[in-house]
């Protein structure tokens, strides 16, 4: 067996390394339902998937293909997607569509769902039940179609799926290295209630919290005593967390690939139940980290408009960025930027990745809004997201050893446009001041004005040596200022556009005279190489 993917380092400075060698996931997670045909992935998603200049690709294996019949196991699409992938020399995140996915629990086999006595499900309660919005009218029933996660049967059966699966991967893949990440489950938690209102359940909830728990917060009593207006939320993801540290165990004895949990995040109104209670958000983070330490990270699903402050809030306290779901919008380019210059995420995935050239998404404008998504953001248009993209994961791989030793010296610098005109960006020698653009401005533009359908700005900026810096990004224009101590002018030695290639620089023109006066960064991913010198 070849060394098998692995994690190195912590937060930020986090590496994984694939065949040993470090690896930068340029991914694209796929509609749900695309990896359950062969057929459809050979005909619809991988040609799809060919112009975007991605080496990897996220999409699900799901539990009721892999175990139709308790105990008897089917991987035929499990090899076949496999076999697909290395054809396309494509790596894989498998996401694991188990117990739970997007608050529910529709993707159990059959015989899970038919036996809804041992395999139990949440029942509704709590005034913050009523305030859910996102699952449709059931009658008078007080059940969801999640099962609890307090029912140790279900998960208990989940993980010896999951572990099936995990041995079945070794033995399939090992010596190639195709599915390189996990992601167990998929945005975990219940919908439609603040937590499980069982009479098990209630009676669990009123009982002392675990020793662990209490030291870890030192809090005591019951759950609504320890964690008052928040203790559905607390009590729901200690299960969940309780339950995926089980399944990640089992799974890791058989193949210890890399694993973690994504989250669906909290979006308004913040209420528990609206948005699935128990996921690992930022907020129960730390509460995860105690009951699940097996899981190596969590990734935030980015549907909200702060994503600057979701990146950094999920960048945190040793845990690496890694995007398995955002808006595959123009957009997408300077949030890979940001994403990548701000805290070298190890992964980037828009979602629908298979629609970014194809005429329409096809995508159910109910569904989506159910799910918090702008249907617009996957609407019917001739968007260049896709061309962008293409350009712009181009650029990164071709540029990862300069952006990996720029991380470990601490010369790069990313700036993303959310809700202000500019950024100060202070280097060794100079200020760089990024002025927002939409269009990308123009020569005469005394303000920045915002054009419709372009993407927000956003890049990265490298020092190579104090006076000489390269730039990328999108929507944006750069000016070099004077440190304000420094009593000298900054002029421009020289400019260049270019690219790199196999990290090494490659230079297109030299822009000098009024190209030279203003540095612009258009709505098309670019670079620019810059520079400067000082005098009295």
């Amino acid at each position: 067996m070849s060394k098998i993917p692995y994690l190195e380092g912590k937060g930020k400075n986090t590496t994984l390394y694939v065949d040993g060698k470090p690896f930068v996931a340029l991914s694209g997670e796929i509609h749900n339902s695309s990896s359950s045909s062969l057929e459809y992935m050979d005909n619809v998603v991988w040609p799809a998937l060919r112009p975007l200049n991605m080496n990897c690709v996220i999409m699900p294996v799901y539990w009721e293909c892999v175990e139709p019949e308790e105990g008897v196991f089917d991987f035929t699409l499990v090899d076949g997607l496999i076999d697909q992938a290395r054809r396309e020399n494509m790596r894989i995140v498998f996401l694991w569509f188990g117990l739970w996915k997007n608050g529910m629990s529709t993707y159990v086999p059959g015989w899970v769902k038919n036996d809804s006595k041992k395999y139990f499900r949440v029942r509704k309660g709590g005034s913050q039940a009523a305030s859910a919005r996102l699952l449709p009218e059931s009658g008078s029933s007080a059940v969801i179609d999640c099962i609890s996660p307090l029912c140790v049967a279900a998960y208990e059966a989940d993980a010896r799926a999951y572990r099936a699966l995990m041995r079945h991967i070794r033995e399939y893949d090992s010596e190639q290295n195709t599915v390189i990440v996990m992601q167990v489950e998929n945005e975990i938690g219940v919908l439609g209630s603040s937590r499980d209102y069982s009479d098990y359940a209630n009676s669990v909830f009123y009982s002392e919290i675990p020793p662990e728990v209490s030291a870890e917060y030192g809090v005591k009593g019951n759950w609504a005593e320890a964690f008052g207006i928040d203790a559905d939320e607390y009590f729901m993801a200690y299960h969940y967390a309780k339950a995926i540290e089980h399944i990640v165990k089992e799974g890791k004895e058989e193949y210890p690939l890399p694993m973690y949990v994504n989250a669906w995040l909290e979006q308004f109104p913040e209420i528990t139940g609206n948005y699935p209670s128990g996921g690992p958000i930022a907020k129960m983070m730390r509460l995860w980290r105690l009951v699940a330490p097996s899981v190596d990270f969590y990734a935030p699903d980015i549907y909200v408009d702060n994503y600057r402050d979701v990146c950094d809030e999920y960048a945190t306290d040793g845990n690496p960025l890694f995007i398995p779901e955002v808006r595959s919008t123009e957009d997408a380019t300077p949030f890979l930027f940001y994403a990548i210059g701000q805290h070298n995420a190890l992964c980037f995935a828009p979602f629908g990745i298979e629609d970014l050239f194809a005429s329409s998404s096809g995508a159910n404008a109910e569904v989506l809004q159910m799910l918090n998504i702008d249907p617009a953001s996957m609407a019917d248009r001739k968007s260049p997201a896709g061309p962008m993209l293409a350009k712009a994961y181009q650029m990164i791989s071709n540029m990862s050893e300069v952006i990996r030793d720029a991380h470990k010296n601490g010369k790069i610098h990313a700036f993303l446009e959310q809700n202000e005109s500019g950024k100060i960006i202070e280097l060794e020698k100079y200020y760089i001041k990024v002025t927002y653009t939409g269009a990308g401005g123009s020569f005469f533009m005394r303000q920045p004005q915002k054009q419709p359908g372009t993407p927000v700005a956003g890049g990265f900026i490298i020092e190579l040596s104090p006076d000489e810096f390269v730039v990328v990004g999108v929507s944006s224009r750069i000016e070099v200022l004077p440190k304000l101590d420094d009593g000298c002018a900054v002029g421009l030695e020289r400019k260049e556009e270019g690219q790199y290639i196999d990290n090494k620089w490659v230079r297109g023109r030299i822009l000098n005279g009024d190209e030279g006066y203003i540095h612009i960064l258009g709505s098309f991913p670019s670079a620019l190489k810059l520079k400067m010198f000082r005098y009295e």
